[in-house]
């Protein structure tokens, strides 16, 4: 067929005979036998002690097509290691001139099942091939497919959307992989979307794919942060800030200098990948941190754009936010007003660095954003009064009680509370992360204090997908007030269920929590939720496939109808009487 003739036509230009000679030489002589055994004797193997081997093969029965085919696969293993061992001796320029000559004389039968290996292995050692060779490769769809990541990587550096096609799928299954953490089913406290070491992260699949597409490249590496950048900017989604970080330390990992020494992020995010794993900044590296921030350069504020993406991590959040939490916990037992922590005023510099990533890399205005004074002298102090709120309680609860009887836990909260967490977003980011810390705490009291202030956030922050996900793991801790009618009624009517309705994802982590913990809520109170959580015409499949499975669980809970034991008709019409169930 032509693709088998296209495929052989590079051996004429070899001056090699192929199959179309054949058929010339039979059709223009007068014995074919004798053409044949002539062909065979001018295109065999030309070692003078086959001429007795070979009829010897015959009488075994052994085709000569095998015999050919096993002397050619030895030449060609031969070859090939030869290829890899040339692209290592002798003088650079030498090896390399030796391996162009190669390509010169082989790329032509680059179509041969056969011979392709050797023209990959030859492309895959040069550091460049020639330009004429690329376009080519690149414009057959199988060549392309068949090249080494080697020969791919010279062809990406100068084709970005050639390479942007390759990256997308891999980024989109990336972003696919940290939803799927999110709505897991298995809901814990212990285990959670944060609880992998940076470590483990970065041996996922798509950052090594990544790394390995990159190399030592230094223009694929600015690529992928372009592509990054851009997403990041499309989407506000912030799980390609941590594929930024997780990207940069799988070539430190991997001590490629080529790239970790021209990213000028290197150093503050390594030693920040430091702080992820304990989950806390140490003072010797928030010292470490601190000077990198002040060590911007006037003229390099640029890198300001990256530090901040490195930031808005959720794992860099996560690290910075549980950080603050304790040093405000220490500053109640030392007495200490937040102002006077050089510490303290550190995680909130880079958390609002972090917080401000998109509006910097949006606007291309390269400057820190300004600490509002108010977060530190008010918001702060005021997280602080909660915590003594609840020492002064567990000591009140101890102390024999007098005539006054028990001092209730206090159930209001102060305005500016609510309203900090409206205009806020550092302060709304530290309030849900200390009422993560209370709900982990198993403090109940607190808890129904402050989640009021939920319903109305900064940008809807107590909705998110990553508050939601700790939040739900935490309520686990709490499976025993779910009992209670009370409880209920706060965390559902008065929170989750007032986004359901226009907040597809809060839908599906109140029936994530649902499916977990159906068991410890009362009767009755499951049944109007199963109600009000019914899936509408515009729910989309993760709903309704979430509500399918709490219903068949609460469906197995039901008594059968054998054990409701029916009333024997009467003659006389009875009253009718609601079963409990039915209320």
């Amino acid at each position: 067929g032509p693709a088998q003739a296209e495929m052989y036509a590079g051996l004429q230009e070899l001056g090699v005979a192929n199959g179309e000679d054949l058929k010339e030489t039979l059709t223009n002589c007068t014995e074919p036998l004798k053409a044949i055994e002539q062909f065979q004797t001018e295109n065999g193997v030309l070692l003078p002690s086959l001429q007795y081997a070979l009829p010897f093969l015959d009488l075994h029965g052994t085709p000569r097509l095998e015999f050919h085919q096993s002397v050619f696969d030895e030449l060609r293993e031969k070859l090939l290691e030869r290829v890899s061992a040339i692209a290592l001796e002798g003088k650079v320029e030498e090896r390399y001139k030796k391996l162009e000559d190669l390509l010169e004389k082989s790329f032509s039968l680059v179509k041969m099942p056969s011979i392709q290996p050797v023209v990959m292995c030859v492309m895959k050692h040069l550091p460049k091939v020639p330009e004429k060779k690329l376009k080519l490769v690149m414009a057959d769809k199988d060549l392309y497919k068949a090249c080494a990541v080697e020969v791919k990587r010279q062809i990406w550096q100068d084709n970005q959307a050639l390479f942007g096609d390759e990256v997308s799928p891999l980024l989109k299954q990336y972003i696919l992989e940290k939803e799927n953490i999110l709505f897991s089913n298995d809901i814990s406290f212990l285990q959670n979307f944060f609880s992998p070491s940076p470590k483990t992260r970065r041996q996922g699949e798509v950052v090594q794919k990544l790394t390995q597409m990159i190399g030592k490249n230094v223009k694929l590496y600015d690529m992928v942060l372009q592509f990054l950048r851009t997403l990041f900017l499309r989407t506000r989604n912030v799980h390609y800030c941590t594929l930024r970080a997780e990207l940069l330390m799988s070539l430190h990992d991997l001590e490629i200098s080529e790239i970790c020494t021209v990213d000028p992020c290197h150093k503050f995010t390594w030693c920040l990948d430091a702080c992820i794993r304990e989950k806390f900044v140490d003072n010797k590296r928030a010292r470490e941190l601190q000077g990198f921030l002040d060590g911007v350069k006037k003229g390099q504020e640029q890198v300001l754009g990256d530090l901040s993406m490195i930031l808005c991590d959720p794992f860099a959040i996560n690290t910075l936010a549980l950080s603050t939490i304790r040093h405000l916990q220490d500053l109640v037992g030392q007495d200490t007003l937040p102002r006077e922590s050089p510490d303290l005023l550190l995680l909130l510099r880079m958390l609002s660095l972090g917080q401000g990533a998109w509006d910097m890399i949006d606007s291309q205005v390269f400057k820190e954003p300004k600490m509002e004074a108010e977060l530190i002298t008010r918001f702060l102090p005021l997280l602080m009064s909660f915590v003594v709120d609840d020492h002064t309680f567990t000591v009140d609860q101890k102390l024999p009680s007098e005539e006054k009887g028990p001092i209730p836990y206090p159930s209001t909260i102060p305005e500016a509370f609510t309203k900090f967490l409206q205009e806020n977003r550092i302060a709304c980011e530290i309030g849900l992360y200390y009422i993560l810390h209370i709900t982990k705490q198993r403090n109940k009291n607190a808890f129904l204090r402050l989640l009021p202030a939920l319903v109305e956030t900064f940008s809807d922050l107590a909705f998110s997908d990553i508050f939601l996900h700790l939040l739900t793991g935490n309520l686990t801790l709490l499976g025993d007030e779910f009992a209670l009618e009370e409880f209920c009624t706060s965390l559902f009517d008065g929170f989750f269920l007032t986004a359901c309705s226009r907040k597809e994802n809060v839908h599906r982590h109140v029936l994530r929590l649902l499916l977990h913990l159906h068991h410890k809520v009362a009767p009755a109170k499951l049944e109007s939720l199963q109600k009000a959580l019914e899936p509408t015409k515009q729910s989309g499949e993760a709903v309704k496939e979430l509500y399918n499975q709490l219903s068949e669980k609460l469906e197995l809970r039901k008594p059968s109808p054998a054990e409701v034991t029916e009333t024997p008709s009467m003659e006389l019409p009875l009253p009718t009487v609601p079963t409990p169930a039915s209320r």
